[in-house]
């Protein structure tokens, strides 16, 4: 009797920890996301918008995906909180009203300071980013509203990313890999993107309290543990987790992969 107590309590134990890692992580692939306005007023006059985590009209940080018509252009206003900008698919100019268009493509990255006059277009087929915020709620304002909070816009076109490999990196392990910096807001929450080489077929393993991942451009294979069936995550797709965690990814095409990472502590690609 004392041995099968025991092995109860085993098999409890066993279970709990497999039903643990599946709640500590969540992913939304890009083919289940519904779509609402960015700005509900305008109606189809607004960019499309959803959220991926967090909820842009309360007082928390949020992630999210907005899409632009082809020509779209916004009249001069500001923005009450700063936001970044990821470029998914299309082309994208955010700037000064009267700034020349510089068009960022898949894989750029820009700020927008709070308080800034500024204008956004799009020029592509279709366009698609990632844009964050540290708090909110995300509200558009007129421009008569300006004012400086302090900081200064970056628009970084992809070409200009500076990309460092595991020879680099010692959280990058595998051979091929490449990661590039791109932001923080205090010692320890940053943003970063990497990039998966063709055929790669690894893990990036985080202990994060806050670790959260966009299919910036290609397509993965994603498995959130050996019990769980594959997923095809294409452009736009979300992954999060918590704790300690191992996402087992591989690319099966023949592009690279990149992937934006907003997180709170170090992570390896092994």
């Amino acid at each position: 009797m004392k041995f099968s107590i025991k092995a109860s309590i085993a098999a409890i134990f066993i279970f709990c920890n497999a039903f643990a890692s599946d709640i500590n992580a969540k992913v939304v692939s890009a083919d289940d996301i519904t779509w609402g306005y960015l700005n509900p007023l305008r109606g189809e006059l607004s960019p499309g918008a959803a959220n991926l985590w967090g909820d842009r009209t309360k007082d928390t940080a949020t992630g999210m995906l907005v899409r632009f018509k082809k020509g779209f252009e916004s009249p001069p206003h500001i923005h009450n909180i700063t936001y970044r900008g990821v470029v998914i698919n299309g082309l994208m100019h955010n700037d000064d009203p009267s700034a020349e268009k510089m068009w960022l493509p898949s894989g750029s990255f820009w700020t927008q300071p709070a308080g800034e006059d500024h204008i956004t277009a799009a020029n592509g087929d279709s366009n698609l980013i990632y844009l964050e915020i540290d708090s909110g709620p995300y509200l558009v304002q007129p421009s008569a509203e300006k004012f400086d909070n302090g900081e200064r816009p970056l628009n970084l076109h992809r070409d200009n990313l500076v990309w460092l490999n595991n020879h680099d990196l010692h959280d990058i392990k595998a051979e091929g890999v490449k990661s590039s910096f791109l932001w923080n807001s205090n010692s320890t929450l940053g943003g970063s993107m990497v990039k998966l080489p063709v055929g790669f077929n690894g893990s990036i393993s985080t202990q994060a309290s806050e670790f959260r991942m966009v299919v910036i451009s290609g397509e993965i294979n994603y498995r959130a543990n050996p019990k769980n069936a594959v997923k095809n995550l294409a452009a736009g797709s979300y992954i999060e987790s918590t704790g300690q965690f191992s996402h087992k990814i591989t690319n099966q095409t023949d592009r690279e992969v990149i992937i934006y990472i907003r997180t709170n502590a170090k992570y390896q690609v092994i």
